[in-house]
């Protein structure tokens, strides 16, 4: 039998607390608040403190590291004209976010030419615990951000490259750490929308002991364009009490989250020109997921001018079920290829972090972090044969644990004030036991040395030369069985410059380079990632921010990369170009602020046509697409908000990806063919806000 997601009563006594207790917040109790918090602080013990005491994004020259780190500020996050939670990270520059099958299930990001699937190589964080699960049902890296609530978002802290010595696992190609605010004013929301789009979301804050209690809870439904209906079913909530502030004080977090959906896989394109679907159709309406997070963390900061602590400790338990069928009837004619992948697990974590400023070596001023990062998972994957989500046979299933541990040393040495020096080194370590279908054993450590030069010539202008060493672990599974490296190594280095030539105006150029000893690629018959050749990327990043008007901001992002593949055994030539990688990425945004009662945002998202196949024989569409948001304060609390999304209603495919699935009728090697997962229409969703 395969393994089904039960509520069990732990989950139903932890919902009910959360719901009871965020209940209790309710905004119908109308107390007056403080202003709620709008500094950019992450509740995120793992950031890198020069960026968490930087005050706007706009001025981080004199604490950057490098050209591409930088923050999002909680307003930034609440323009954002997002579908869905994950598009939050849309806000890192160059950074893209889409979607290829049901709502409830990871999104697809890509990043500087990497396809990162689930999150492959894309370190993210929440409220200082990690979203990457090891050794997933899924795919490697598997980040799931459909439990983050929006409104309880204090920023994004972000970085790009191995360069920063407190990044570990998955950040070898960006590291983004979301946080929550300890403070929320008391506040509740409906939206509605087209293509059967409901929400409800409440949240508010208590004084209570010497501390204040913040919860907010959403409950959302979501119908989508699909011929058989996605039909998402979320409940959502947080509940949280701190004393003090994020950097000076602690906090105790629980949060609880569920969702079901139905699931419109990534079609093949001759099943709609044959006329057996449409283009919102599916061959199989029984794919399907369901999902469960439960989460309690605790975050502890204190210091003084000369030296700071910052702790965390979390434990993570979750549940989730894909039923995909990608294939269709290519390896059972019979039956269909449609599995189960069961992933079960509870994670146990946390890191601690001493800085200590003005110490003086070498006749230099010098900050200096150290810091330990441990994390342990118990999971329990399996895949299971079915039809119509009814289990046939178990093929794969493994019980695995590891175990990491990872510390690291970064000093930041002012040698003038217009030089200075960053020099980290990390080392990690990852053992892993599998029993079941993979049975074996591996561990390994790697050592990191990073650095970072830093000359700022002139006032407005810093000039970056970084490197460094950073990994991404493997699914254990293939470490027992066919031998892949449990930590694959990858190696940066850029060239930066960040500059302000006059107020309010900010733009950095990067040119970089990124190599790794093997790329995690996508199976679309097994329904997950596994470990590839080796790799490399090359390109160039700028980025332009200006505020011309305290009421308007101009954004604009472009990321050209090459991407190939670098393994040639014996000399031969072998297709090299890497599928689902596109070399150009375009961004524009148009922000108005309190213009008045108005305040609004237009989006211009554009990924260019990219390999599908190693040969570059078949190629993706070019995509872009338009997005905005229209508000307006009425005064005594009241706001409304329009999103638009797919502004234009272009007819354009949201991810593609090519490979054999075969069909009644079709020889039994199957016919290689284009998937496609289409863009939503064009969309509307009306939210209403009151604030008390």
């Amino acid at each position: 039998m395969g393994m089904t997601l039960q509520c069990k009563r732990p989950f139903r006594a932890f919902r009910a607390i959360l719901l009871a207790s965020v209940a209790g917040l309710a905004p119908a109790l109308a107390q007056e608040l403080p202003a709620e918090q709008q500094a950019p602080i992450v509740q995120d013990q793992e950031a890198p403190e020069t960026v968490l005491i930087t005050g706007l994004r706009t001025e981080l020259i004199g604490v950057a590291v490098t050209s591409s780190e930088g923050i999002i500020l909680r307003q930034e996050l609440l323009d954002l004209p997002a579908l869905r939670p994950g598009q939050l990270l849309e806000t890192v520059p160059g950074l893209v976010v889409t979607i290829h099958s049901g709502e409830g299930k990871a999104n697809q990001y890509l990043l500087r030419g990497v396809n990162l699937d689930h999150g492959t190589d894309l370190a993210s964080f929440v409220d200082g615990m990690p979203v990457n699960m090891r050794t997933h049902a899924h795919g490697q890296g598997y980040t799931d951000l459909n439990f983050f609530i929006p409104e309880l978002a204090s920023g994004i802290t972000y970085t790009k490259g191995p360069y920063f010595a407190a990044e570990g696992d998955f950040a070898s190609v960006a590291a983004v750490h979301m946080g929550y605010v300890n403070e929320l004013e008391d506040q509740a929301s409906a939206t509605v929308g087209t293509l059967g789009f409901q929400r409800l979301f409440a949240g508010g804050t208590r004084e209570l002991f010497n501390g204040k209690m913040m919860g907010g809870a959403e409950v959302l439904h979501y119908a989508g364009p699909w011929t058989h209906p996605d039909d998402v079913r979320k409940l959502n909530t947080v509940l949280r009490y701190s004393q003090g502030e994020a950097s000076e004080g602690w906090s105790l977090t629980g949060m609880y989250y569920e969702n079901h959906w139905n699931a419109t896989t990534d079609q093949p394109e001759r099943a709609v020109e044959l006329g057996l679907i449409d283009r919102f159709g599916t061959l199989d309406p029984s794919d399907a997921g369901r999902s469960q997070r439960m989460s309690l963390s605790t975050a502890y900061s204190h210091g003084t001018l000369d030296w700071h602590l910052d702790a965390n400790a979390y434990v993570i338990n979750s549940h989730l079920t894909l039923w995909n069928d990608f294939t269709h009837f290519l390896d059972d004619p019979v039956n269909g290829d449609q599995h189960a992948q069961n992933d079960i697990r509870s994670i146990f974590g946390g890191s601690v972090k001493y800085s200590r400023y003005d110490v003086m070596l070498l006749g230099a001023k010098n900050e200096i972090e150290v810091g330990f990062q441990t994390r342990y998972d118990d999971i329990h994957v399996n895949r299971v044969h079915t039809v119509e989500r009814v289990p046939l046979d178990t093929e794969v299933e493994d019980k695995v644990k590891e175990f990491s541990a990872g510390g690291y040393a970064q000093a930041t040495t002012y040698w003038t004030d217009w030089f200075r020096t960053i020099v980290g080194v990390r080392e990690d370590y990852l053992q892993a036991s599998d029993t079941g279908s993979n049975t074996g054993n591996a561990d390994t450590t790697l050592f990191q040395p990073k650095g970072s030069i830093v000359i700022s010539p002139f006032d407005r202008v810093e000039f970056y030369v970084s490197a460094g060493r950073g990994f991404h672990s493997n699914d254990v599974r293939g470490s027992t069985t066919i031998g892949a490296p449990l930590l694959v190594k990858s190696t940066g280095a850029e060239l930066g410059i960040r500059t302000t030539p006059f107020e309010k105006f900010t733009a950095t150029v990067t040119l970089f380079k990124i190599d790794f000893e093997s790329e995690l690629t996508y199976d679309a018959e097994a329904g997950q990632t596994g470990a590839g050749p080796a790799s490399k990327r090359r390109g160039v990043e700028v980025n332009v921010t200006y505020e011309p008007f305290t009421w308007l901001e101009l954004y604009g992002s472009l990321a050209y990369a090459y991407a190939r593949y670098t393994d040639n055994p014996a000399g031969n030539y072998i297709p090299n170009y890497i599928p689902d990688a596109p070399n150009l990425i375009g961004f524009l945004g148009v922000y108005i602020r309190d213009a008045g009662p108005w305040s609004g945002a237009l989006e211009f998202r554009y990924i260019s046509s990219h390999p599908l196949i190693e040969d570059n024989s078949v190629r993706s569409d070019p995509h872009h697409t338009w997005n905005a948001n229209i508000g307006y304060d009425f005064g005594a609390g009241w706001k409304a908000q329009l999103g638009i999304f797919n502004l234009l209603n272009s007819a354009q495919d949201a991810a593609e990806y090519f490979y054999a699935d075969r069909l009644p009728g079709e020889p039994p090697e199957g016919v290689e063919d284009i998937h496609f997962h289409p863009l939503e229409p064009r969309s509307f969703r009306l939210t209403i806000n009151k604030t008390f």
